[in-house]
């Protein structure tokens, strides 16, 4: 046991022996929960929670797909990646003497029209000798375990007239041979077993002989996937998402889905390298399915397609929920079409994936799902319409439009707009008015937020519209995966169950994170090939997703609340693939009272510390100068203003670049800090956010440019925790960061079926709570099952260590009203048994 989990375990014991005693019952207490057992709270919906699957961090080759060969259809192209080949993964090997040629080749030959790409084999072996390729696999190599089978197909053609003997050899597996004949594509498949465990394998296929062989759709399956599937999914990562025990499962994106939503098929030119995720790319037998280029920057070969989707959403009891592109570019896009063909096309194209997923097995695209394995529809009942669209007018009328197909042909099924990627701004406010005009049923909420943002916003839902459009939260997390992001998760959450009557569905994203392949943190599950953990996050959406509920008891809890702070700390200058110029850096007290002060004329800048190292800062020219336009979120700070009144002006210019200059103030040791970011997201919008590295919120935001080689003068002024910003004189924004933070949070609920209350606080402080919770004279056993999540807030789980886990215990004490004492940094929930 490591040291960290050792300590973890002793901390849980500890607490389970102090808060069952006499000290906790003599202590004042802090805070009081008061529970109206005989109110009827919201019913909580079975799809409350659930889980959103994008194909990010490499979720799906090399991730939950239990394909072990990378680029298996030798589709991997410059076109998609500039680092990419037809041989990516791929090296060309010989034994025995043997030789040849291995090059890759889209003609004539090809294996089909959406699997053009081939390996191409020019043999000129002598006897007894082998030439073909090995693959690498993912992370360090193929990973098998001893005992353990695995099955190989390839699709070959030979044009030797004696045939070709091929030779697959597997590292830890004894070769097994194949008899490739005739010139034209047919499957060959053998069964390897691994004889030792190692992570780290290699899969060879060699072929001896002369002439010339081509090889498609090279593949290696564990037999062990989950529930024994063909083409089936990672089985350990299956498992976990299972024992979530997912409401729903939202997939498959996401920014994957609505980027690049402008192309599409074109029969005259073959499939273009860039289009967007459609649905049809990725059903049927996995050798017609397209490989693509997707948002993240890289390739996805579509073996994880839209029947897999449907069939593990229904082996995990997830109601399914696909998103379809609306023609809206979002994710820091904005494009929109002007093809109303290629719009009735998409439009056509879902009605066509209901069918699909719920038609007889007579219809077109029923009677496919019946030939990949399923004559009984999978009964979708929901649909999503695109994702964090910027352009909300364009957007909402494409969505009424699709809205309005499905509905017609399908009546009660119910159709999910969004309200843009964040959970405030123009096209937030824009996108809700829309929707609540059009009386749409459910509208999708994003956000990403610092712990701060989720401790102070526990209420947000307590003033939504009760008759106005369900929320479905399909994507929020708490920027970064260490316990204390959890803690602040969890109390969040405890807002969402209370109001279960308006807040139908959420799911924490991103899913799953592939260790070596990250384009974006945090995530739930974290995997390598052969291992897979649970980040704190996980334990703590676990702990929520396996203790809901079916109905809301009203509670109100009274004690402490964290009063916001002024707005102090150091000043700082910044610039995100942007050179920029900044001068006259001063700061004041509003009656002119100097603060700190730097014009750079010295030529140096000795009183600036550099935060963040990337880019290039110097003086030149009695300016400070930032001036390497790839650099992403440079920083320096200088001084301490402790004053709680002040202002902050400068000069700033952006010389080249794609956007434009950022202004901190408020910066902490810590690293949290204010940033007004002028001219960002490729110059088009400005923004100030708050947080630390990745983990900042957007406070305000609003359209904005910068003009390259223009001065401009920048005005910060603070009061306490008012500001107010102008630029070149002009008022361009104000904000109060002034909520306050409430990190003790609880909701109860009642299970019907054991007839148990669940307890669920949450402290999410340094301190431990002493609380009194009275059920209202309801008549309960005198013990309780308790799980506790707890430890050091700034703990995460690792590869190596996973520290953070859930602790049950039985205690006693339980009454119609009792004290205990919750843990500091800490969530608990008491399951009880009514009398």
């Amino acid at each position: 046991m490591s040291r960290s989990r050792l300590l973890a375990t002793a901390t849980a014991a500890a607490l389970l022996l102090t808060t069952a005693g006499v000290p906790a019952r003599a202590a004042a207490p802090d805070y009081t929960i008061t529970v109206d057992p005989y109110a009827a709270g919201p019913a909580i919906p079975g799809s409350m929670y659930g889980v959103f699957f994008e194909d990010i961090n490499f979720a799906a080759d090399g991730g939950l797909y239990a394909e072990l060969v990378r680029n298996r259809s030798f589709e991997f192209l410059p076109a998609d990646n500039r680092a990419y080949t037809g041989l990516t993964a791929w090296t060309p090997a010989a034994q025995a003497g043997g030789s040849g040629t291995a090059t890759t080749a889209d003609d004539d030959a090809r294996l089909n029209e959406r699997n053009r790409t081939y390996l191409k084999l020019a043999l000129t072996s002598p006897a007894g000798g082998r030439y073909g390729v090995t693959n690498s696999g993912y992370n360090t190599g193929f990973a098998v375990k001893a005992g353990a089978g695995y099955d190989f197909s390839v699709w070959a053609r030979s044009d030797n007239p004696a045939g070709t003997v091929l030779t697959v050899a597997l590292t830890g597996a004894r070769p097994r041979t194949i008899s490739v004949r005739g010139d034209t594509w047919r499957k060959y498949a053998v069964r390897l077993t691994a004889t030792r465990t190692l992570d780290t394998g290699r899969l060879s296929v060699l072929a001896g002989g002369t002439g010339t062989l081509r090889l498609d759709m090279v593949s290696l399956f564990p037999r062990d996937t989950y529930k024994g599937r063909p083409n089936g999914l990672r089985r350990d990562l299956a498992e976990k998402i299972a024992a979530l025990h997912p409401g729903f499962l939202r997939f498959p994106g996401g920014c994957l889905v609505n980027t690049g939503s402008m192309y599409g098929y074109d029969a005259a030119n073959g499939y273009p390298r860039a289009r967007a995720y459609q649905w049809k790319d990725t059903v049927g037998p996995v050798e017609t399915r397209a490989t693509n280029a997707n948002f993240w920057g890289y390739n996805q070969s579509y073996g994880l397609g839209y029947f897999e989707y449907l069939q593990f959403a229904e082996d995990i009891g997830a109601m399914p929920l696909p998103v379809v592109p609306a023609l809206v570019t979002g994710c820091g896009q904005n494009r929109a079409t002007d093809d109303p063909a290629l719009l009735q096309r998409h439009i056509q194209d879902t009605l066509d994936l209901i069918e699909f997923a719920n038609g007889p097995v007579t219809s077109h695209w029923g009677g496919l799902r019946a030939r990949m394995g399923h004559p009984r529809p999978f009964g979708l009942t929901h649909i999503a319409v695109g994702n964090e669209e910027n352009l909300p007018d364009q957007y909402f009328a494409n969505f009424e439009k699709f809205r309005a197909a499905i509905e017609a042909a399908h009546p009660g099924f119910t159709v999910i707009s969004n309200s843009g990627p964040d959970d405030q701004g123009a096209t937030f406010d824009r996108l809700w008015a829309q929707n609540r005009a059009a009386g749409v049923d459910m509208v999708d909420e994003h956000y990403y937020n610092t712990p701060s943002w989720f401790l102070q916003n526990n209420k947000r839902y307590d003033a939504y519209d009760r008759s106005g459009p369900k929320v479905f939260l399909g994507e929020y997390a708490s920027l970064d995966a260490k316990l204390s992001n959890s803690l602040a998760e969890a109390a969040y959450m405890t807002g969402l169950e209370r109001n279960a009557d308006v807040v139908r569905m959420a799911s924490y994203a991103p899913l799953l994170a592939n260790i070596d392949n990250v384009q974006w943190r945090p995530d739930l599950i974290w995997f390598d090939n052969d291992e897979s953990w649970g980040s704190t996050s996980y334990q703590m959406q676990k702990l929520f997703m396996t203790n809901v509920g079916d109905r809301v008891l009203p509670s109100r809890a009274t004690g402490r609340v964290v009063q916001p702070k002024p707005i102090t700390g150091a000043i700082g200058l910044s610039t995100w693939a942007t050179a920029a110029t900044y001068d006259d850096v001063k700061v004041t007290a509003p009656d002119g009272t100097p603060l700190f002060a730097d014009d750079f004329d010295d030529g140096d800048a000795d009183g600036w510390t550099v935060v963040e190292p990337r880019g290039s800062w110097s003086v030149t020219n009695g300016a400070y100068t930032q001036s390497d336009t790839a650099a992403q979120d440079t920083l320096v700070k200088a001084g301490n203003i402790t004053a709680t009144d002040y202002d902050l002006t400068l000069k700033a210019t952006k010389n080249a670049g794609a956007e434009g200059f950022l202004v901190a103030f408020g910066v902490q040791e810590s690293g949290e800090l204010y940033w007004w970011n002028i001219g960002g997201w490729n110059n088009t919008q400005g923004a100030v956010q708050k947080g630390a590295g990745n983990s900042k919120e957007i406070v305000i935001a609003k359209p904005n440019s910068v003009v390259t080689g223009k001065t401009y003068d920048v005005r910060i002024e603070v009061r306490g925790t008012h500001v107010r910003l102008l630029l070149d004189g002009q008022e361009w924004g104000s904000f109060t960061d002034d909520k306050v933070s409430e990190p003790f949070a609880q909701v109860v609920t009642r299970d019907d079926r054991t007839g148990e209350l669940i307890v669920k606080v949450v402290n999410a402080q340094h301190t431990p709570a002493v609380t009194t919770v009275d059920l209202g004279g309801l008549r309960v056993a005198p013990t309780a099952r308790m799980t506790v999540i707890t430890g050091d807030p700034g703990e995460q789980n690792t590869r190596s260590a996973e520290p953070v886990q859930p602790v049950t215990t039985t205690v006693g004490g339980i009454g119609a009203t009792f004290t205990r004492t919750f843990p500091a940094d800490s969530a608990t929930f008491l399951r009880i048994r009514t009398r």
